[in-house]
Formats: C-alpha cells, structure tokens, sequence
C-alpha cells in the first residue's frame, strides 16, 4: 500500500469516501460532504488533517459554493490573506475572481510560470482554494509536490538550491530561503516564483553572502525552470477540472501553474470562472 492509498484507507468513511487522484502520486479526490452547507466540527476537522496528509484535496459535485462559503471554509485553516484585484464581478472582498474573459474576472493569472502563492509575502500563504464556477472545456492547472521534487533532483543541484535565499520583484524584500522546512509537516519543501524573482542571495548570513546580477539571476531561473520540466512526466499532476469541483491546498507544499489553455477564448473553450481564496502564510501570524 502506497502513502496515497493509506491517506485513503485511514480518511474513507461511510459518506466521506476519499480516493487516489487519477494520474498523480500525491493528492486524493473526495466525494460525500456538501461543503455549501454547513459540516459538524468532526467533518471540519477531518477535512483539516486530510488536507495536512495529502496536500492537495479535490471535493467533486459540489456544485456552485458561495463566495462567502468559501470564505467560511477558508478560515478553517487560518486568517484570510487577500492580496489581489478586487474585481467588480467578485462576490466577497475575499475572494479573487480569475476568467479568461476580463469582463467576468481578472485573466492570465497564474500564467508567469511555475510558483508558490504569496511568495512575495513575509511568507506564503498558508493555503489556497479553488472553486470552478464555470467550467470550460480545455484549462488545466498543474500541481507540483516539492518533497517530491527535491528528493527526486542531484544532489550538486540541491547542493545549490540550499545556499539560495530569492528576493521577489514586489512589495516584501525580505530575502527568503529557497529550501526549507515546512512549519507544519517538517518536510523540506520550496518558495519560488519563476515570474517573479528579482535576484538571489547566495550564502545569506556568512561572510560568502553577495547577491546576484541580472544575467546570474536569469540562468538560475533557468535552470529551476529546466529542472521542473524534466520531472513532467514524473510528479506534475494536472488538474482537468470537472463542474462543481473545490480544491483544497497546501500551498507551502505545493507550487502550480495554470496552462496556456486557460485563457484560450470563451468562443472556442467556454467561459472559465474560477475562485481563489488565500490564508496568511504561517510567520506572520
């Protein structure tokens, strides 16, 4: 029995049934709960340690959650965080509202490469979650586990990965590790944004410590970005949303990107409405 079908085995109950998700070696998909009203405490927390073990939770049928519900729902694993363009078309000041026709929701978000939300925050955001509310036919979003990731990498390379701390290109300057621990779990894990990194540090805090020009920080970011896609094949789980479906992130565990198909033209693919809500990122709480 894998670490998946274990997660599956201990969290499957007579109408809570969790199972592996088609595709992917990380992550599992339930069915069973109605998240649009409200659940006991049991099932809330149930839903809480499911999240912590698998990563990546994916609730189907759940037809279309309020935008305040969702809110609700958020707060079960922390404060809001909310970061984003408030567009007229939201429904809660909470909750981010992305489309690939910018009169229903903000476009090409998601779209500036592989990363962590809230990298450039004082630390990420702690969780996300993501409610389809229109559903197109073509748009997936990948997932990626870092566990995975760094374990599956050389050693040299990961080597190098831990003596880098990135500087992101907006708001928070603060220097952040690019290897570390993740403060719940203590699994290794990553922050990076590959769209939005303005330099590294190399051996912060040592008498080594300089920071990278413009050229450096291009052919690092290069690199990372040519690392994830050799493993594609390997740990890359790519979403293809169904209707009703509410996912359930851990975001310090996971980075992601929306593909290219998620702005492909309402006139060819449908509308894609999704919402996004975000929890304060662990340190600055």
């Amino acid at each position: 029995m894998n670490s998946v079908e274990k997660i599956c085995s201990i969290f499957s109950t007579k109408n809570f049934k969790v199972s592996p998700l088609k595709g992917s070696v990380f992550g599992v998909q339930v069915t069973g709960p109605t998240l649009s009203s409200p659940v006991s405490n049991e099932i809330e927390c149930h839903i809480q340690k499911l999240v912590t073990e698998a990563r990546l939770v994916v609730f189907r049928d759940q037809g279309i959650v309020p935008g305040r519900r969702q809110v609700e729902i958020s707060t079960w694993f922390g404060p809001l965080e909310s970061t984003f363009y408030k567009h007229p078309m939201s429904p809660d000041p909470d909750v981010f509202r992305v489309s690939n026709d910018p009169v229903q929701g903000c476009t090409n978000v998601g779209r500036t490469g592989m990363h962590v939300d809230g990298s450039f925050q004082p630390s990420p955001f702690s969780h996300a979650l993501y409610h389809i509310i229109n559903c197109p036919s073509k748009g997936d979003t990948i997932f990626l586990p870092l566990k995975e990731f760094l374990d599956t990498m050389p050693a040299d390379y990961r080597d190098r990965l831990e003596r880098l701390h990135m500087c992101s290109d907006r708001r928070h300057t603060s220097a952040k590790p690019i290897v570390y621990k993740h403060p719940i779990t203590g699994q290794d894990t990553m922050c990076f944004h590959l769209g939005m990194i303005a330099g590294f540090i190399w051996d912060k805090g040592s008498t080594a410590e300089r920071l990278t020009d413009p050229r450096e920080t291009a052919q690092l970011l290069r690199e990372l970005e040519s690392a994830i896609l050799d493993c594609k094949d390997t740990l890359w789980y790519r979403h293809k949303w169904q209707p009703g479906d509410f996912i359930i992130s851990d975001n310090v565990a996971l980075a992601h990107e929306a593909s290219p198909e998620t702005q492909l033209d309402p006139g060819i693919v449908g509308l894609r409405v999704m919402h996004r809500t975000t929890t304060t990122g662990y340190a600055s709480r």
